[in-house]
Formats: C-alpha cells, structure tokens, sequence
C-alpha cells in the first residue's frame, strides 16, 4: 500500500491521468446541443456519465415571420431561457453547412452567431461541428440521412418515439460533444504518456 503512494506521490503525471478518467466515468456533465436555422432552431439537452448517455428534453424554437433582427433575437432570447432552465455545462452547434443560396447559408449563419453568443454569454463552452461529423458520431457514416438520424436517436436515448427533425439533430450535435469530449480526453492522456517515455 505504502509503496504504491509512495509511486502516485513521485509520479504527479499518473495522477492526473487517473483523476482525469475518474472524471469523465464518474462525473455526470450536461451538454446542450443546437441545430441552428432561421425558422426553427432545434434544441437537444443530454447529460452524459463516461458511455451512458440519457436523454433530458428536446425541442424547438419557432420563429415567427418577423424581420431577420427580430428572429436573431428570439434565437439568443430562446436559447439563453433554455440555458437558464437546464443549466448545461457545455454546448455544441452544427456548423454552417454549403448551400446553393448564398442568402439562406447568410441567414444560417447569423442563426449560429445569435445561439453562440447566448451560450458564451452563459460562461458556457461551445463546441463547433460538421453536419457529417454529427452524422458519423451517431449513425456511423457522415452520409446519413435525417431519418437515420431520428432512428439512430430514439435507440441510443431509449426514446418511446422519435423526436422531431430538428430535435433529432439538436440531440445528434449533443452526442457529438460527448465523443468529442472523451476523444479529446483520450488524445491528451496519449500525449502525455509518449512525453513521459521520451523523457524518461
């Protein structure tokens, strides 16, 4: 037993690896995922412990046909309620996909500025990904369509139906997070131990 703290006490590195992965098998974090859009912007709430993922509430936030201005504020204002009443520990937003219509990729855009904005006014971190990323990450090809999605969204949360489209893909940029968390976890634990072993 002694020889064994004595080992953790001179070895400082091993323990914030150890406490590093205690955290994220133990500690439950909730991520808030947005699909961003400039008539509807989707909205997922998971909380995640290590592998387990449970589901929290989903939605969407309707805009009404009023001035871009107007919308861009509902957006923050929507959001930031969202923030206040489930109190996530992070956030993630799909990306500005390519689109034919300059205009509309325009519009998607200031959507994604006006939801970011709400989360970073919130202390939150905000995760950025691609729509094939999110796609990857749930249905295991980034060529997925938004049925899958649904699909793949109602077996992993143990849904009794599937959530919306919108729902569905605010959920999907959640669990995204999620992976991305624990692969960003996994790579820095990486880099440590081939550091320890260059300088040993």
């Amino acid at each position: 037993m002694f020889r064994g703290l004595f080992y953790l006490l001179t070895q400082p590195n091993e323990v914030a690896t150890l406490c590093e992965r205690f955290y994220l098998r133990k500690t439950m974090i909730r991520i808030l995922g947005i699909d961003p859009g400039s008539r509807r912007t989707g909205y997922g709430v998971i909380d995640v412990a290590g592998s387990k993922v449970a589901y929290i509430s989903s939605g969407i936030i309707r805009l009404p046909e009023k001035s871009l201005p107007d919308r861009l504020k509902i957006i923050f204002d929507g959001v930031s309620e969202i923030i206040e009443q489930y109190h996530p520990q992070h956030m993630g937003i799909e990306e500005v996909f390519f689109a034919k219509d300059p205009r509309a990729a325009l519009k998607l855009g200031q959507a994604r500025g006006a939801a970011i904005v709400a989360g970073v006014n919130a202390g939150l971190p905000v995760g950025e990904y691609s729509a094939r990323s999110v796609k990857q990450a749930v249905v295991g090809t980034g060529a997925a369509d938004k049925h899958q999605v649904q699909v793949m969204i109602k077996q992993l949360l143990k849904l009794s139906q599937s959530p919306s489209e919108d729902a569905a893909d605010a959920l999907a940029v959640a669990i995204c997070h999620a992976h991305s968390m624990h692969t960003n976890a996994a790579l820095g634990n990486a880099v440590k131990g081939f550091a320890r072993g260059r300088h040993k």
